[in-house]
């Protein structure tokens, strides 16, 4: 780009990776084309907790340089901080996070920002709430009762303060507001006239729409159907779903079109922000995908890293399969996960007629990283992770209701076992003695044959096309954000039709074959219309497993040689390259009217 940016990363992962947007931020922060073309990347955040050390706030790859918390100055900009601290009631660390891909040895070190605004100046807050009033009529009375909502709005005034402490409000400044937690900062942007800053809503979901598809027992089969007919009909979600404003993150979310972009992760998740509201169909959404690494592998460091996960099986149940399945996720209801029960089913049967065994490990949990001698000692007294027990450190409330399932699952299959590992981290310090020693988290990426990831609504999917360099089978539904983008990959590959699309399954929950032509017959579609298109759905995701599992190791290697291809051209380098620096690079040099200058409320000198 001709100009390089500051980047302000507003995020509630400033100072640890918890989900999708940790996932975003790591593969910008150790991409070189990123590095390259950005003069200096800063991420802004809450601080959640005050326990702990001065080493315990920005992690182990972290080095703070000022804390107010902790009573250590060891930067310039202490002074600056000390009048913003008084001013706004906050506290204030300031540091950097080093971010390391071990695979190509890429790193760098973007400043972070964590503030405290549990004691923030209601003065100065009912000021900044007021304008948020006034101006993008947001009423923050009815949701300043709730900390998700409230602590993002404290944060904003203090941000941008600290961004003219530390000298990054400039022209050249972009304040990127991921997900509905940075839009309070990029509006008081948009309000400052002291700074011509632009603003982007990176948008890694539309979250009333997740809301919508959750709530409704139709979920993804009902919502991608009414979305369609409805943009047909020039309908939008108050016309077809009511009034959505009880929901506290509908306002900030429709505030994102007074932004000068947005960016969206897929190319459905550009439809739902179009069917927020008639302004967002002529705003400027760009698709930026998320990217994904392109590691190379051998079939012998696949089968190495398999061979472990077959190892652990026999540790825990006493065989080692022939086939090993996947899914590492979080434990919500979008995620689709009795979709993979209903496919493991037919496998199960398949499998037992080959005479052929698998394995799942889903490892997936709600709760915090437990720790490793509750690990330990749960495992030595009742085979954690093989059985589990209600409670604390064990099973939180949804587990135990998933892992019904599963005990279930278990008892009717014969072929196919079900291993649930509800624990952040694949190694033996955080998983028990019977992991293999030198076990780690690659290992599942690299060493399955098959990633699941048939959810209901995901914007993109990093996690279920990670295995994908490795050659891995990866299957995920048609509402995933990943789709588009594989598909414009296995284009870009030039591959045959069968050789592009061996590495990948796209099951299809929502195809209703013609049928509900009116709305509200599609409205109306609930569980038992979904239950009879997820019966079929997945016997056919599962025949097609069992005809893509490869073989041999002739077929293993073709595999790692087609995914590694199409992994190449789903790189963060790619992304960065050909979605995201172009987006920044219209943005700085194009000047975007906003609604607020039409109707002369502010004006931009």
């Amino acid at each position: 780009m001709g100009i390089k940016p500051i980047l302000v990363h507003i995020t509630h992962e400033a100072a640890a990776k918890m989900g999708g947007i940790g996932a975003v931020l790591e593969g910008f922060f150790t991409c070189q084309s990123y590095i390259d073309t950005v003069d200096r990347s800063i991420v802004i955040g809450p601080l959640f907790t005050t326990d702990g050390s001065v080493l315990d706030r920005l992690g182990d790859d972290g080095e703070v340089l000022y804390s107010s918390i902790d009573g250590l100055v060891n930067t310039g900009y202490a002074s600056a901080f000390s009048k913003i601290e008084t001013f706004y009631g906050v506290g204030i660390i300031y540091g950097r996070r080093t971010f390391v891909d071990s695979q190509t040895g890429i790193k760098s070190s973007p400043e972070v920002v964590l503030l405290d605004v549990r004691h923030a100046d209601i003065g100065a807050i009912n000021d900044f709430k007021a304008k948020l009033f006034e101006q993008f009529e947001i009423r923050s009375d009815l949701y300043e009762h709730l900390w998700e909502f409230e602590q993002y709005v404290r944060l904003a005034p203090a941000a941008l303060a600290i961004l003219k402490a530390i000298g990054a409000a400039t022209d050249k400044t972009v304040i990127v507001a991921h997900e509905y937690m940075g839009m309070p900062t990029a509006l008081a942007a948009i309000l400052d006239q002291t700074c011509n800053y632009k603003t982007v809503f990176y948008a890694h979901e539309v979250a009333p729409m997740r809301k919508i598809v959750e709530d409704n027992q139709g979920h993804d089969t009902m919502f991608y159907n009414v979305i369609k007919k409805a943009h047909q009909q020039k309908l939008y979600v108050k016309d077809v779903f009511g009034n959505q404003n009880l929901y506290f993150k509908y306002p900030l979310v429709d505030a994102s079109k007074h932004c000068d972009a947005i960016f969206a992760v897929g190319g459905l998740v550009a439809d739902e922000l179009r069917f927020l509201a008639p302004e967002f169909e002529s705003d400027n959404i760009s698709v930026v995908y998320n990217g994904i690494h392109a590691y190379k592998t051998t079939v012998e460091e696949k089968l190495a890293s398999k061979n472990k996960l077959r190892q652990y099986c026999f540790n825990l149940i006493g065989y080692r399969p022939d086939f090993v399945f996947t899914h590492v996720t979080r434990l919500v209801q979008s995620k689709g996960l009795w979709r993979d029960l209903r496919v493991l089913e037919h496998l199960d049967r398949a499998l037992t007629r080959a005479d052929k065994t698998a394995v799942m490990f889903l490892l997936s949990t709600e709760v915090a990283v437990r720790r490793s001698c509750d690990i330990f000692e749960m495992e030595a007294r009742y085979n954690w992770p093989v059985a589990h027990r209600e409670g604390w450190p064990d099973l939180s409330g949804g587990e135990a209701a998933f892992y019904t399932a599963i005990q279930e699952f278990n008892a009717k299959t014969k072929n196919v076992k079900i291993i649930f590992v509800n624990q952040f981290g694949f190694n033996r310090k955080l998983c028990g003695n019977k992991m293999p020693a030198n076990m780690d988290t690659i290992d599942i990426h690299r060493g399955t044959d098959v990633e699941f990831g048939q959810s209901i609504y995901e914007p993109f999917g990093i996690a279920p096309i990670e295995p994908l360099t490795f050659g891995g089978l990866c299957v995920f539904s048609n509402v995933s954000g990943c789709a588009g983008f594989v598909n414009d990959a296995i284009a870009r590959t030039n591959s045959s039709s069968k050789d592009g699309t061996r590495n990948v399954i796209i099951a299809d929950y929502t195809s209703l074959d013609g049928q509900f032509a009116d709305i509200r017959d599609l409205l109306a579609i609930g569980r038992n219309v979904r239950d009879k298109i997820e019966v079929a759905e997945s016997r056919e995701v599962a025949d097609e497993i069992i005809m893509l599992l490869p073989k041999s190791d002739a077929e293993i290697a073709s595999m790692i040689k087609n995914g590694h291809r199409i992994a190449q051209n789903m790189s963060w380098d790619v992304v960065v390259n050909n979605y995201l620096l172009p987006a920044f690079e219209k943005i700085l040099h194009t000047h975007k009217t906003t609604r607020l200058e039409t109707a002369g409320k502010i004006s931009r000198n």
